[in-house]
């Protein structure tokens, strides 16, 4: 399988030299910047659909609760991720590393039989930037072409009125972001708050909100071509049988001239469909020209699809000189939707979704791990008992708070602290505390005794997890005998004083 045709040039013919780094250069190394036309049409439709349903579902996952929990938290400070209904620790790393390899497979996925659509239909950079922030620049600047038509306008107040309501936007953005990251009652104390009792939240808030500010209203399209590898790693991921925007070269050249009258054109000398009427060009978000072939700044949006569509309606042409297509078919070739990288990415993530559902499956509503404590690792007592200092870690993993118990099995006399051994942890938390472990010393042989700790919650929940005692060495009557004499030998040293 060959790559597809990826170019990093970007050369148009309006009056524009492209730079041979990015679309958004001009030659001196000056920031080029991008005001594209809005074209309407089905595609842009199609997504203006997406995007507002994508737009509702971000900044309501983080509000809708499933068991007590949000759809979606990433609790990062308290190492806990609950992710539609489940709640996944540290302790889960199999089932996080599986998830995350399977985001990316699919991703991979996509792109081989469809190109960028990511990008172009439901990348948040471009939901937001095109169907958020440039609406609101057409709003308040006037639309491209068509500037300075209102006192809005004209005025100097169209600029203001946008960078304060990118400022407004961005401050909402910022706290649904958060969000993701901060429990929503926490949240709350820091907008409703006083700066002052939560200094470090309103620092987030603050450089989230400057963030989201700088990147929509300077840094822009530049995320797509400078920040995000994506664009780089399509050349490698596409063939020649991917779905992508395409200009169809057989048909459109030799290029008419866009300064000949329509009439004329008709029934002038033969030449392709193009008119190069520069259409593709101006309204595409990134600036490049899509009759230069798949190039690394193209997101798949389709601008270019719709405007050419449109044109060519106007010049009484059959519609899709650019349209989505393959290498292979805009070669004349068979296109073929079964290949090998289309094959085996499905079969991958389809064992790594079996897998995950296993390990999934397997867990139950606690995680159950005993330790051994911090020091030294026994002490005996003078009542004839050993004590150990035990660690139990306790993941409750429900949405409510459960009671557990531990007890001690295998020797008769041990016991756990005070010997009730009651345990509560709340809900989603992690309980992590010592608790002494007394064995009776006569049953410490060779210096150890292994043990059962008994762990019993709710629904029937037990775990059964061993644990080696340890004690003194050697033969213990000996070492009473011995601790006796030492005592007499005392005892008679004072009497001599």
């Amino acid at each position: 399988m060959k790559p597809a045709d990826v170019s990093i040039s970007s050369a148009s013919d309006d009056g524009f030299k492209a730079s041979s780094v990015l679309s958004t250069l001009n030659e001196d190394g000056s920031r080029r910047w991008l005001t594209p036309r809005l074209s309407p049409g089905r595609f842009l439709h199609g997504r203006r659909i997406v995007a507002y349903l994508l737009i509702a579902l971000f900044v309501t996952l983080p509000l809708v609760r499933l068991h007590g929990f949000p759809l979606v938290l990433l609790d990062i400070p308290a190492r806990r991720f609950h992710i539609f209904g489940r709640t996944f620790y540290p302790t889960d790393t199999l089932l996080l590393a599986v998830l995350l390899v399977m985001v990316f497979l699919t991703i991979f996925w996509l792109t081989a039989l469809f190109g960028r659509v990511w990008c172009g239909w439901a990348c948040p950079q471009t939901v937001y930037m095109e169907f958020v922030f440039r609406p609101l620049e057409r709003l308040f600047e006037g639309a491209p072409g068509r500037r300075a038509k209102g006192w809005l306008q004209t005025s100097g107040y169209g600029k203001i009125l946008k960078l304060a309501s990118y400022l407004l936007i961005s401050f909402g953005l910022a706290h649904v972001f958060l969000a993701y990251f901060v429990s929503w009652d926490l949240l709350s104390q820091w907008v409703f708050g006083s700066p002052w009792k939560h200094p470090l939240g309103f620092f987030v808030v603050a450089f989230v909100t400057a963030a989201m500010m700088f990147n929509f209203g300077y840094f822009r399209e530049q995320v797509c071509l400078v920040a995000c590898p994506y664009g780089r790693f399509q050349s490698v991921m596409l063939d020649r049988h991917s779905i992508i925007v395409r200009y169809d070269r057989g048909r459109g050249e030799p290029r008419r001239g866009s300064t000949v009258a329509l009439p004329i054109l008709e029934s002038g000398p033969k030449h392709g469909d193009c008119i190069d009427c520069h259409m593709c060009v101006t309204t595409c978000p990134t600036g490049i020209d899509i009759r230069n072939g798949l190039q690394m700044e193209c997101i798949g949006c389709a601008q270019c699809i719709d405007a050419c569509d449109a044109v060519m309606e106007k010049t009484h042409k059959p519609k899709g000189l650019i349209r989505y297509s393959s290498q292979a078919a805009m070669s004349g070739a068979k296109f073929k939707i079964l290949r090998p990288r289309v094959v085996l990415y499905p079969a991958v993530l389809a064992a790594l979704a079996g897998l995950f559902t296993i390990v999934l499956s397997g867990t139950s509503i606690a995680d159950v791990t005993i330790l051994r404590g911090p020091g030294q690792p026994f002490t005996a007592l003078a009542d004839g008992l050993v004590e150990n200092n035990l660690r139990i870690k306790i993941i409750n993993r429900t949405a409510a708070a459960a009671d557990f118990t531990a007890e001690v099995q295998g020797v008769e006399g041990a016991r756990i602290g005070d010997g009730s051994g009651k345990l509560r942890v709340d809900a989603g938390q992690i309980y992590a505390e010592p608790f002494p472990l007394f064995v009776p010393r006569g049953e410490i042989k060779h210096g150890k005794r292994d043990v059962f700790i008994i762990i019993r919650g709710p629904e029937q929940f037990e775990r059964r997890i061993p644990f080696t005692a340890l004690g003194p060495a050697g033969d213990h009557k000996q070492e009473e005998e011995s601790e006796h004499k030492d005592g007499e030998t005392r005892e008679h040293e004072r009497s001599d004083h």
